[in-house]
């Protein structure tokens, strides 16, 4: 564990990406829960009593790596003109009265009672580390303490301290982490995120120490027998507890691989027509497997798609991904409500900031929009987040935020607050200091108040 992680200062970018917790990490943190052999280290905290009750089981944050464009998505600004908007000036309605999002997006405006808009988020931090930092953890960077961000969080107490018992990890990235700071801060790689690794597309999904390309079920459990023929130990040290323990794990091990538990990630289980309807690309797949992930009792699960920091060719690159984003985000959200699965899942859009309104025509931008963070959007749905709304409003230009400004630490408490995790929980430190889940505006966070208007 890169022990400057845990403790160091944020006060200036953070070079390299978060590595996915190896495979035997994952393994043994599944056993840990059901086998109750727990070899990995740390500090835990018992999970306060939820009151009121929560509403939320799960979450699903799709994490756009780059900042998408408000202006482009969910704030449309038509009046702006071209140098704003570029070729989409024709928002569209949606099917909530009075809702406009923009055209790249037909297939969610037809799903807009499903979710609500935060049209007024806002930090002001245009680095993508610090930005990154602030928006997954909800406090300010730069302190003496990293924190953890709210999968982290949210794997504490909802997860194996809190009775979660499955064999999949309470928290998984698909297919990886978002590696901009380290994830679980002070907390340690204990609650770091399952990272599947592989492509959902393709035609076996490569989970990191779960399924391989080129071997086949069959082949695996070959293995595992001809393994059981050549371990002469156990006859050796029969009735040892230790060693009865390690092939508990074992077991496990193979049940996870080989059993039912794997099997969440084998999308040929799925019809043909729904996975067409989520996609036949990387995200849209993801967004099935994350349904199944949470449809098993995952707690929380991160689709970071990469690729949206557009500074050049921006239009170019957006005619590729806003389809894409548009077939599989309402996709979700309509599988999930027919499983009756939105009601208890939260689903979190949005990215570290978003884009200058601004087009920068000239080049080498060519049609590029930079990093924007005095305003930007995020979309909630499910898990006791009302539908059908907006909340707050950009200027002419979308800009700046013109009404009720929404900070990063208002809507990761507002999540908290639906899952039932006290705001005033304590986190467990390896020096044993008194560290809350959610900062205050004594620690120099800038806040707007909890999301109630649409809680």
């Amino acid at each position: 564990m890169n022990t400057k992680h845990d403790v160091d200062v944020l006060g200036t970018p953070c070079a390299g990406r978060g590595a996915p917790i190896s495979r035997r990490e994952a393994m043994w943190r599944g056993f840990s829960g059901a086998a109750g052999v727990l070899l990995a280290g740390g500090l835990g905290a018992s999970p306060p009593p939820a009151t009121p009750p929560p509403r939320a089981k799960a979450v699903i944050q799709i994490w756009l790596d780059g900042g998408p464009a408000q202006t482009d998505t969910f704030d449309p600004k038509p009046e702006a003109g071209y140098d704003y908007c570029g070729p989409w000036t024709k928002p569209i309605a949606t099917n909530v009265p009075g809702i406009r999002i923009s055209e790249t997006l037909p297939l969610l405006a037809q799903h807009a009672d499903k979710y609500s808009i935060i049209r007024s988020m806002t930090h002001g931090f245009d680095a993508h580390e610090t930005a990154a930092y602030i928006a997954q953890t909800g406090w300010a960077p730069g302190g003496r303490l990293v924190y953890p961000s709210a999968g982290a969080v949210v794997s504490l107490f909802k997860g194996y301290e809190a009775g979660y018992t499955g064999l999949i990890p309470p928290y998984v990235a698909l297919t990886s982490p978002v590696g901009r700071f380290s994830e679980t801060g002070f907390m340690g790689s204990r609650y770091k995120p399952f990272a599947t690794g592989g492509n959902p597309a393709l035609k076996r999904f490569a989970v990191e120490g779960i399924t391989m390309g080129g071997i086949s079920d069959k082949r695996q459990q070959a293995r595992r027998d001809l393994l059981g023929k050549l371990n002469s130990l156990e006859h050796f040290l029969d009735g040892n507890a230790r060693l009865a323990a390690f092939e508990d794990a074992e077991k496990q091990a193979y049940d996870l691989i080989l059993g039912d538990a794997g099997k969440v990630f084998d999308l040929s289980q799925e019809k043909n027509e729904v996975r067409d309807r989520y996609g036949r690309n990387s995200f849209g797949q993801s967004c099935l497997v994350a349904r199944r992930l949470v449809q098993r009792g995952v707690r929380y699960v991160t689709i970071n798609w990469p690729g949206w920091d557009s500074h050049r060719q921006h239009f170019q690159v957006m005619r590729q991904k806003l389809p894409q984003l548009d077939i599989g985000f309402s996709a979700l959200l309509e599988d999930l409500a027919a499983r009756k699965l939105l009601d208890s899942t939260i689903v979190w859009w949005g990215g570290e900031f978003g884009r200058t309104p601004r087009i920068l025509w000239e080049p080498p931008w060519n049609g590029g929009r930079h990093h924007g963070s005095q305003a930007y959007s995020v979309v909630v749905a499910g898990g006791g987040f009302k539908g059908g709304h907006v909340v707050g409003e950009t200027d002419a230009k979308g800009e700046q935020v013109r009404t009720r400004p929404v900070y990063p630490c208002d809507l990761i408490g507002s999540i908290y607050k639906l899952l039932g995790i006290d705001l005033d929980a304590k986190l467990p430190h390896p020096q044993g200091l008194v560290v809350r889940a959610t900062p205050t505006a004594a620690d120099g966070v800038k806040m707007g108040g909890r999301l109630k208007e649409i809680m």
